[in-house]
């Protein structure tokens, strides 16, 4: 476990696969120089008049002292460097399910948010990926003849899951309870050019719990329900309900849908649209090879995000494993050129979350935004940010 002192604020990213490492210390405290800084493959030192820091690395990350390069001074950061490292990175990217051992269980679905039973006892015997969402423009190129699956929607059976890119489909038909759908707004629509006005309800597919008032998902069908990957969590009946801090969560599915996209599909640029079809943030990976670890004083001065809980140092004695993204915000019409211009983009892929979870997100990126040394928050136009695998 990577273990440090208060002190002179350090910050080092792990690249596991291209084995190196960037390593920055602080500006140190007021008549805190000279700086003593010794560097072993399990540790790093920083000894000021001052105070003294030190940074004990996990077992999976050692750095080769004699590696060192590339030592300057950065106004507003401190000291840059970098160095070798041998990694190995203990991220394992785990599925919402199993296929092979959980597949067959009885499986009960939780509401992230506070614990509520969504689905109890459920047990799947197939548990299915979708296909692209643009898979039926596709057919035409494998089929010879009319298309065999037209006006024939994939809808799961009673012991079915297919799974999307951020969601799942099950089959509610056998359970007693089913969440309590909210009644949607009444709209206005124009019937004539002489103001003449009709209300017409608009039709309701929210899916909310009953307890927290979560959106969870929406109704499909009669039958089909999606409930989004940020809101639900799956677990074998025979567990029990897993407490993760909320921004910790959603970070941690972000990033494994990330990762997991970018491999299947070769795409690195995403936008992040409510189920109001608005887009409230354009994404850009960089990589997903990253261990972030940080010191206790990388977070002094850093700014307070009440509506977050406080979790990006509540275990400052351990390294994080994450993705590294670029990203804009487009909500209050920010960015609308480039939104624009990225929704058109067919090489660009939408990835569709409850409006209230996007918002979300865009606060938790902004929060990891401004925990990073200020020279690597911006790159060119775009902010940077990590999104962290947490469990």
């Amino acid at each position: 476990m990577a273990a440090a002192a208060a002190g002179t604020p350090v910050f080092l990213e792990v690249r596991t696969q291209l084995r190196s490492a960037l390593l920055i210390l602080g500006e140190p405290k007021e008549g805190g120089t000279p700086m003593d800084i010794s560097i072993t493959p399990s540790s790093l030192q920083v000894k000021t008049p001052a105070d003294c820091t030190e940074l004990r690395l996990p077992a999976e990350v050692r750095l080769v002292p004699s590696s060192c390069r590339g030592l300057q001074y950065v106004a507003g950061d401190g000291l840059h460097l970098r160095l070798q490292v041998w990694a190995e990175s203990n991220a394992k990217l785990i599925s919402m399910f199993n296929q092979s051992s959980q597949a067959r269980e009885c499986c009960t679905f939780y509401c992230q948010s506070c614990g509520e039973v969504i689905i109890r006892d459920r047990k799947l015997l197939r548990v299915l990926p979708l296909p692209s969402e643009n898979w039926g423009a596709l057919v035409g190129e494998w089929c010879c003849h009319p298309d065999p699956f037209a006006n024939k929607p994939l809808h799961p059976q009673e012991n079915d899951c297919f799974i999307g890119d951020s969601f799942f489909l099950v089959n509610l038909r056998s359970d007693l309870w089913q969440p309590r759908p909210e009644l949607a707004p009444v709209e206005t629509h124009c019937l004539s050019s002489e103001n003449h006005f009709k209300l017409k309800p608009k039709a309701n597919t929210k899916v909310i719990c009953k307890r927290c008032k979560v959106m969870l998902g929406e109704t499909m069908s009669s039958e089909t329900t999606k409930f989004y990957m940020t809101e639900i969590i799956i677990q074998p009946s025979e567990r029990n309900f897993p407490i993760i801090p909320r921004s910790q969560f959603v970070q941690s599915v972000i990033a494994q849908c990330l990762v997991e996209l970018s491999a299947a599909r070769s795409t690195f640029r995403f936008t992040i649209q409510g189920h109001d079809s608005k887009v409230y943030i354009l994404l850009w990976l960089l990589n997903s090879d990253s261990l972030v670890i940080e010191s206790l004083g990388s977070s002094r001065g850093i700014t307070k995000f009440p509506l977050l809980e406080d979790i990006s140092k509540a275990d400052s004695s351990s390294a994080w494993n994450a993705v590294k993204v670029l990203y804009q915000p487009c909500v209050k019409s920010r960015n609308e050129k480039l939104s624009s211009a990225w929704e058109s983009d067919i090489s660009i892929h939408t990835l569709t979350l409850p409006s209230a979870t996007c918002l979300e997100l865009l606060l938790i990126l902004s929060r990891n935004n401004a925990t990073l040394p200020p020279s690597l928050r911006y790159m060119n136009s775009f902010q940077t940010s990590f999104s962290y695998l947490t469990y």
